[in-house]
């Protein structure tokens, strides 16, 4: 092997409270280096200790060159990267309180204007956003918006985390030939994946985690289905779906129709998101909704879960009503459970994992609501079910993405909704949990014929159960 990029030396590592193995005193070497693990295992934390741990005592690291230039993206970036914090999951759909929410075109500034800013987002397919304001992206967009962002100074080194979620099956290739581009002129990258079917042809490098301990590297020597089968094994867990809890009263559904909307458009300013959407959804029917990064996805279920003012404006009837005729929105929310790609970023320094999942039955978001025995134990029933018991009493912002997956899953469930509406539910899970993420939905739904919304970009991750498509489309301008 040529001269290591970066050296870990130290027998363990260390950053904020969480400690990794390193018995084989691994080396990242140039090129395209795969860390790949179960949810929990320690990857985004090794991911951080080679971006900024080198100068925390107890982390010996050596580089092949002085000052290196180490990059690093996540999805809950965004926020650090467009200098506010929305306070609320609704604030993103209404008009009036994004008056302060920069444009991509303001944000970026001169970098917007530049040939090679434009290049990097013709080759991500980045279309049509520079006067979009950046609460309005979808979470492909902004994951492409982070990539670009980085990709225009050309680091060293540049870490993705979990790169492939929440981008259409043509983002994922065009990620790919971009990542592949970039290491052709001299950028190492580092991939952290959950899943051994995400690691691109081009792999040079895999290093295995398990247990918060890194393993060892395996090289590429023969094609890269080898390395995928060779970490199979760091994926194996399984539900028992007969020993999933019961909702405390037996439901039933008391409607007809789950939802209807009828010709819905949704406008703000000179930006047409949906054009004359009409879709109706019976009881206990299970949809797929379907469509590019970018078509109004989000925004049309924003419609149905009464987060988006402009639902008023439209024809929409909710389980047998129309909208606006004396139902309030926690009428409408209660029978709804609801969870969304970016729905993390709004549980960063609330309470203790625990909490969070018995206040899915309260309907709020804080800790508003003094929790009743019969909920901490009802949530109780739900880590377990998920394997995630270990957890009750960490805080959420000190969780992996995966685990915090987990998490607002189990909020969800514990509410048996009649309307359950996933959007991109197994975001950031590994290989193993997303079999049994729908190995549960699938028997919820058979079991208490709940009506369901699922969206993904990733045919085969969609439940047994779906047997019906709504597909939207990019509006052309």
């Amino acid at each position: 092997m040529e001269t290591p990029l970066i050296t870990l030396h130290s027998d363990t590592l260390h950053y904020m409270d969480v400690v990794l193995s390193n018995p084989h005193h691994v080396s990242i070497p140039s090129g395209v280096t795969v860390i790949i693990g179960a949810n929990g295992s320690g990857k985004t934390t090794l991911g951080k200790i080679i971006e900024k741990g080198w100068n925390i005592r107890t982390n010996r690291i050596s580089a092949v060159r002085d000052r290196m230039s180490i990059k690093s993206i996540e999805f809950s970036d965004i926020h650090s990267l467009a200098g506010f914090s929305v306070s609320y999951y609704q604030q993103r759909f209404e008009a009036m309180m994004n008056d302060d929410v920069p444009t991509v075109a303001a944000l970026m500034g001169d970098r917007a204007g530049s040939a090679r800013w434009k290049q990097l987002c013709n080759r991500l397919d980045l279309r049509d956003v520079d006067n979009k304001k950046v609460n309005y992206l979808s979470s492909g967009e902004l994951r492409k918006l982070l990539l670009v962002n980085l990709l225009f100074e050309l680091p060293d080194l540049l870490i993705i985390d979990n790169p492939y979620i929440g981008l259409d099956s043509a983002s994922r290739l065009l990620l790919d030939e971009t990542v592949g581009h970039i290491a052709s002129q001299g950028v190492s990258v580092i991939m952290l994946l959950c899943n051994p079917a995400d690691i691109p042809a081009f792999t040079d490098t895999v290093i295995p985690m398990h247990g918060r301990s890194i393993g060892i590297p395996q090289y590429r020597s023969g094609s890269v289905e080898e390395l995928r089968q060779s970490v199979g094994c760091l994926f194996d867990y399984a539900v028992d779906i007969d020993s999933l809890p019961r909702p405390g009263v037996p439901q039933d559904n008391d409607f007809d129709v789950a939802f209807s909307l009828n010709g819905c458009n949704v406008r703000y300013g000179d930006r047409e998101i949906l054009r004359d959407v009409s879709w109706t959804v019976r009881a206990g029917e299970c949809w797929a909704l379907a469509g590019p990064n970018g078509s109004g996805k989000s925004t049309l279920l924003s419609l149905v879960h009464a987060d988006n003012p402009q639902g008023y404006s439209n024809d929409i009837v909710l389980f047998d009503r129309r909208r606006g005729t004396g139902e309030s929105i926690w009428d409408i929310k209660r029978r709804i459970g609801y969870i969304s790609p970016e729905m993390h970023l709004y549980f960063n320094g609330l309470g203790s994992v625990l909490s969070i999942i018995a206040q899915g039955l309260n309907d709020t978001v804080g800790d508003y609501v003094m929790l009743r025995d019969s909920q901490i134990a009802k949530a109780k029933e739900w880590m377990e079910a998920l394997h995630i018991g270990h957890l009750a009493e960490r805080r959420f912002n000190t969780l992996s993405s995966g685990e915090q997956r987990l998490v607002l899953l189990a909020r969800t469930f514990i509410r048996h909704p009649r309307l359950l509406i996933l959007d991109e539910p197994l975001h950031g899970l590994d290989a193993a949990r997303k079999r049994s993420v729908r190995a549960i939905i699938n028997g919820l739904v058979a079991r208490e014929r709940i009506t369901l919304i699922y969206v993904t970009h990733y045919l085969p991750e969609v439940p047994d159960c779906v047997t019906r498509t709504k597909t939207l489309h990019r509006i052309s301008y």
